[in-house]
């Protein structure tokens, strides 16, 4: 009962407000002040203020605003020890079998990348100074490759 005669008093004095502002001719800033000041009456007159109202005063209500306040700190919790652990158990094992299976040897001058590819001389020249064609795009990209393959991408 309080809060609804809180609001009217509120709406009155802001179109009281808006009067006054009208009347030194400024109407757009006047009718802005009116459609302000009618927001708390509508408030009341559409239960919302009750509703508010009963939700300030009951312990229950703040209980469970305070239970959703503990399950977002779970969840932030959560992903932030799985940002910094290095993502979910699919990962972990996806990274410990490219390391083992896929990894350059430490002494090798080329990348081990299992049989059937051989680097193509890309220093090689012909006659006129020019690189000779090959079959890919004259690029040996298989250090890239390696490094991607031994990373797990």
């Amino acid at each position: 009962m309080l809060a609804e005669t809180i609001c009217s008093a509120v709406s009155a004095a802001g179109l009281g407000i808006a009067a006054v502002t009208a009347y030194r001719k400024r109407f757009l800033t006047a009718t802005r002040i009116a459609a302000y000041s009618l927001v708390p009456v509508g408030l009341v007159l559409t239960g919302v203020v009750k509703w508010v109202s009963d939700i300030a005063f009951k312990p229950s209500v703040w209980l469970g605003f305070g239970l959703l306040g503990v399950a977002w700190l779970l969840f932030m919790l959560t992903r932030a020890v799985e940002r910094r652990g290095g993502g979910g158990r699919k990962e972990r094992r996806a990274a410990a079998r490219a390391a083992r299976g896929e990894a350059v040897e430490p002494a090798a001058s080329a990348p081990s990348l299992g049989a059937g590819s051989s680097p193509e001389p890309t220093r090689a020249r012909g006659k006129q100074g020019k690189k000779p064609a090959s079959a890919g795009t004259g690029e040996d990209f298989s250090d890239i490759e390696a490094i991607l393959k031994k990373h797990g991408i």
